[in-house]
């Protein structure tokens, strides 16, 4: 029934290409620096070099190399300009578009998952998919009883083929390092791996998309589709129109682009808060923006989809991070490192300078220190570059720290929102939205029996 597996041959070898490819571009490397051009330059072709070759085969695929591709794209605001100009409109089609299973195939799945009288469930079905994603296909159509609905059939075999291209991913994740300045390949691609067997049950995406959407029901500023029905490989739910944030980034106007940012950043921080979930999987391919907003016609919703990766935080995010971001701010140096110490972020064979560890946090959390922040490329390229310089003291003392397990797709998500937001170039009152919603960031008032209040 399946293509994948018949394919899955021609996909190892267009992924086993890619370490030979840039072993190859390496040596050829070497020999522009021995005939006396300058390291830099040298670098910064092989770099784009690699990344052409990378995104072109990333986007031919479906499974675990789309989805790496995806993780990937929303990083490519920390590449240097020269070598993200001109791969922008590959990593966009990343997020949105991947080739298209037959008919005959999904037409197979729903049939097996559906019953042979799947027909009758619909009053209209269109066999041509409307977008594609790294494990399934999403099809437009109208439920029996009228809905617009997204049909969303996984492809056979997606599992293996999403293990598959991982494991191979994995194996060269160190040739893939220099990419993305400041950004450990390896631990991108094992978490992506620690997630397939959740990503791929479309109960548990079904149960964590309604607990959006009914606790977003009528909110003036972000839309989730109900669920319509759910088996095992198809996901049914509400239809949602609206401009694609793919298109906002390469298109929109700076009004669209911000008003995109902000609600953004206050799903980021809402969702947790509201639903006890982390949606995990921002690249821009599952957010729209909706006219209709709060000031009607003309104003803008922020339209989530793909609930399939999700963090379950019961409490919302962690006290610890707004307890730790709002001292960084106070500048209590000793505070924060008793916290990140308590919290397994400084390991106890570690011992560090606190003023250090404050010099390191700050620029990073320059968007909080003001009541609104313009995030741009270059904002995040200077952020990265920071890190990813061996001569620079960030550099050093990154490599000292440790990110607690508790808290890497957090730490992933709220990276890669900031990416998407760069991409954007969106002016954002991103310290507004941390006080409503981040838990800890605003003081507890003692007078007040523990009623939070806001800092002046």
């Amino acid at each position: 029934m399946s293509d994948l597996p018949r394919k899955a041959v021609t996909r190892t070898a267009k992924l086993a290409a890619l370490p030979l490819g840039i072993a190859g571009r390496a040596t050829w490397g070497f020999g522009k620096r021995i005939v006396g051009e300058s390291a830099e330059l040298v670098g910064r072709e092989l770099q784009q070099r690699t990344a052409e070759q990378l995104f072109k085969v990333l986007g031919e695929l479906k499974g675990g190399a789309m989805k790496f591709g995806q993780a990937l794209s929303v990083f490519e605001s920390a590449l240097p300009e020269e070598v993200a100009g001109p791969y922008r409109a590959a990593l966009t089609k990343l997020q949105e578009a991947a080739p298209p299973m037959p008919t005959r195939t999904v037409h197979a799945v729903l049939e097996e998952r559906l019953g042979e009288g799947w027909h009758e469930l619909f009053l209209e079905f269109e066999d041509k998919p409307a977008a594609a994603a790294s494990i399934g296909q999403v099809h437009r159509g109208v439920w029996h009883d009228g809905r617009e609905v997204a049909v969303k059939v996984q492809y056979p075999g997606a599992g293996e083929a999403l293990l598959s291209d991982l494991n191979q991913l994995s194996r060269f994740s160190r040739l893939l390092g220099p990419l993305i300045p400041g950004m450990d390949i390896k631990p991108l691609i094992a978490e992506l791996k620690d997630r397939v067997s959740e990503e791929l049950d479309y109960d548990l995406e079904a149960q964590a998309q309604q607990a959006h959407a009914e606790e977003f029901t009528d909110d003036p500023d972000v839309v989730v589709p109900q669920v319509v029905h759910q088996s095992d490989q198809v996901l049914v739910t509400e239809w949602m129109d609206g401009v694609p944030l793919s298109e906002i980034i390469s298109d929109g106007t700076q009004e669209q682009r911000n008003r995109a940012g902000q609600l953004l950043a206050r799903f980021l921080f809402s969702g947790p808060a509201r639903t006890g979930l982390l949606h995990a999987d921002p690249h821009p391919g599952n957010f729209r923006l909706l006219p209709g907003g709060p000031e009607g016609e003309d104003d803008w919703r922020l339209g989530v989809l793909d609930f399939g990766t999700v963090d379950r935080l019961p409490g919302g995010l962690p006290a610890t991070i707004g307890e730790s971001l709002r001292m960084t701010l106070d500048g209590e140096a000793e505070a924060v490192y008793e916290l990140l110490c308590a919290e397994g972020f400084v390991k106890e064979t570690i011992e560090l300078d606190p003023d250090a560890v404050m010099d390191y946090l700050l620029p990073i959390i320059e968007p909080a220190q003001v009541e609104e922040f313009a995030f741009t490329r270059g904002w995040m390229r200077s952020q990265a570059a920071r890190v990813a310089d061996p001569r620079s003291p960030a550099y050093q003392l990154a490599k000292q720290l440790n990110l607690p397990p508790s808290y890497l797709l957090i730490h992933r998500v709220t990276l890669s929102t900031i990416g998407v937001l760069c991409q954007l170039g969106a002016t954002v009152r991103l310290r507004g939205e941390l006080e409503e919603w981040l838990p800890g960031f605003v003081p507890e008032d003692p007078v007040d029996g523990g009623e939070a209040v806001a800092e002046a």
